[in-house]
């Protein structure tokens, strides 16, 4: 028997009606069924039914074996292509007439790159892959006082997506502050961030795309997404250690704080009085601030929603000494107020 391949290289196209009429013919000079041309042929049954009702074309094979049996010549009016020969032409016939259609081939592009982003955004992103999809490793560290200040630091002016770490502050203000924030994630998690500036923008900006980073700070009682939107709250391992709460409030005053500066003027004399502000827009953030100021025997205010006051200079002095500051913006302008002091209050003519 002949090999497959061998069997179908090459096709016996015949004029419309003519191969079935050719067909009909060798089975009534071998006075012979369908099933009897097949096995002649070498093909099964289905196949020469499908070749009597011209629904494919007959292999040259199987042409020339029935030839042979019924010691007739080949036909004349027949053309030999390769096998598969339509299959270039319909193709061909098919993109052109969707190209006509719809104005491009394959599909909509754009609801294709649509659906791959959902999938990729929902889904894609987070499988493991062998090279884009390696979680990079860090060092995760105990809880602590350290990890406490951060964690205020990322409740303030930071940002959590699925696979980013951010923390963005003022680029000339808090320069000495993005060193010293660049510096704590270093030693926390033995990974050093990237820093971007903002083109036309005061802005610089702590980065670190480590996606085991963001798990571990989620295990850790973070959220990823929007904070305000959320209503984020602070930790409860935090919440449960003075020393760690302090910490906390450090890193959320150092970011989403100010030291300010009142002015007065009375009888020809300008009067100033400092204060310190909190401001964030998470209810639960506010609430932790005020509350833990107070436990801590501090007086604060809260004039407006969003805003915590401490304006007295005791509560102030007291709040460097036992909370302190780790941004020398805050130290710089705390210093600079009480360097100034004559008497009782800072007083310029």
């Amino acid at each position: 028997m002949v090999g497959l391949s061998n069997k179908f290289n090459k096709r016996a196209i015949f004029p419309k009606g003519q191969q079935s009429k050719f067909l009909e013919d060798v089975k009534n000079r071998l006075d012979v069924v369908l099933a009897d041309l097949a096995k002649i042929a070498e093909v099964h049954v289905r196949s020469m039914v499908d070749w009597k009702r011209e629904k494919f074309s007959m292999s040259l094979f199987a042409l020339e074996a029935l030839c042979k049996e019924a010691r007739i010549d080949l036909p004349k009016n027949i053309e030999m292509r390769d096998a598969f020969w339509y299959t270039s032409k319909g193709s061909s016939a098919g993109g052109l007439a969707t190209y006509k259609k719809y104005g491009y081939v394959g599909g909509n592009p754009q609801y294709r790159k649509r659906k791959w982003r959902e999938w990729w955004e929902q889904e894609g992103k987070f499988k493991p892959h062998p090279i884009i999809n390696v979680f990079l490793p860090i060092r995760k560290p105990r809880k602590s006082v350290e990890l406490a200040e951060l964690i205020g630091i990322l409740l303030g002016d930071g940002g959590i997506t699925h696979k980013q770490v951010t923390v963005t502050l003022h680029k000339l203000d808090d320069a000495d502050f993005v060193t010293y924030v660049r510096s704590l994630f270093f030693r926390l998690f033995n990974v050093k961030p990237s820093i971007y500036e903002r083109k036309g923008e005061n802005v610089s900006s702590i980065v670190i795309s480590r996606a085991e980073l963001v798990r571990f700070l989620v295990h850790m009682g973070l959220k990823v997404g929007g904070k305000v939107r959320q209503q984020v709250d602070i930790p409860q391992w935090i919440k449960l250690s003075d020393n760690f709460t302090k910490f906390c409030l450090r890193g959320l005053f150092d970011t989403d704080g100010c030291f300010y500066v009142d002015r007065h003027n009375r009888i020809n004399k300008t009067y100033l009085n400092c204060g310190l502000n909190f401001t964030n827009r998470s209810i639960p953030i506010l609430k932790f601030f005020k509350r833990n100021l107070e436990k801590f025997g501090f007086c604060p205010t809260e004039s407006t929603k969003f805003s915590i006051f401490l304006r007295k200079e005791p509560d102030i002095i007291r709040y460097f000494e036992e909370i302190g500051s780790s941004n020398p913006k805050h130290i710089r302008k705390f210093e600079k107020y009480f360097r100034n002091k004559i008497g009782g209050v800072p007083k310029w003519s």
